[in-house]
């Protein structure tokens, strides 16, 4: 798991919530079911089965793999279009190229994130590199669906390409964590990513034994998705282990801990929390639409379905340094 990484996180800026903030209870855990996105590449669908009062305004949430691919076999997506919503891509493993019929893109790779606004709409598509095709190999990510709000949602798209070397990194007050702050802010500590509704979206490894206790927003939900290991979350340790998902209820702090004894195959523990400002608006969703109204949603289609869209440009190869 190459994502951005430092050799001694106690030259690190250093987080830890105050004596005093009212610890975040975990109202649940639920345990991700798999299946298959695109062309086959495999996912845990880490928000299945939470009601979207505790999710407001992230949407859905895959971890894409960890999947070591033979050769010939990694996989990607079709062209397909988006409306409404962003699109936040995180890579861990592995090389993806991005599309779309604008003539927006790029290539991201170990510890990159792309986030696609996907706005008032585009035809979009997402594949390994040729050369990934031919000889296989790790492939591990995320992808994060986040809603717009009513006034944002016909938005011209935009992209930010963020590499590994731009996030934020912070530490725990003993050095036993390390804080890849992608988006939003922890402790003052902003990350690079902007959102047009306030989040905040965090990488965390913790080694075996480590634990945080994190300042957070008190108007932010609080989710914890375990991508590799096992630990326990909240300040009554509830476990929880690889693919499944934390719901903490109101306060000022959450708290993550590391098991002592991990797996071979899973040194640490992987985390990746999560925070929003719910937007409180209806939602209609279907596919790849996230709109406010079922009208919005028929729209949608009706300009998809029209071309209206974009279209798939006549020669879409790219190389593997982008466009």
């Amino acid at each position: 798991m190459p994502a951005v990484t430092v050799d001694n996180p106690l030259t690190l800026p250093r987080v830890a919530a105050t004596a005093d903030a009212v610890a975040r209870p975990v109202l649940g855990v639920t345990t991700a079911p798999s299946g298959f996105e695109g062309e086959g590449f495999p996912v845990r669908r880490a928000f299945a089965g939470i009601h979207y009062r505790h999710l407001d305004p992230f949407i859905m949430m895959d971890q894409m793999g960890e999947v070591d691919y033979p050769a010939g076999a990694p996989k990607g997506t079709p062209w397909h279009p988006h409306r409404g919503f962003e699109t936040v891509t995180y890579i861990i493993d592995g090389t993806f190229i991005h599309q779309d019929s604008n003539g927006g893109g790029g290539t991201i790779t170990n510890g990159d994130t792309q986030w696609m606004t996907a706005g008032s709409g585009l035809l979009h598509i997402e594949t390994p590199p040729e050369s990934l095709v031919k000889s296989g190999g790790l492939f591990h990510g995320l992808q994060l669906w986040v809603n717009l709000p009513a006034k944002d949602k016909m938005k011209d798209p935009r992209y930010q390409d963020i590499r590994g070397g731009q996030v934020q990194l912070l530490t725990s007050p003993d050095g036993g964590a390390l804080l890849r702050v992608i988006a939003g802010e922890l402790d003052g500590h902003a990350g690079p990513g902007m959102t047009h509704t306030p989040i905040t979206m965090i990488h965390a490894t913790l080694a075996p034994g480590a634990e945080i206790t994190l300042p957070w927003r008190e108007d932010f939900n609080a989710l914890a998705y375990v991508l590799a290991g096992r630990g326990s979350v909240g300040s009554d340790r509830r476990p929880i282990h690889l693919g499944q998902t934390a719901v903490f209820g109101d306060g000022g702090s959450l708290t993550v801990r590391a098991d002592e004894k991990q797996d071979s195959n899973a040194p640490d523990l992987q985390v990746v929390l999560l925070g929003g400002q719910p937007i409180r608006e209806p939602m209609a969703h279907y596919g790849p639409f996230v709109m406010n109204t079922r009208e919005e949603l028929q729209q949608a289609f009706d300009d998809f379905q029209k071309g209206r869209l974009g279209t798939i440009p006549a020669v879409h190869g790219m190389s593997e340094g982008g466009l």
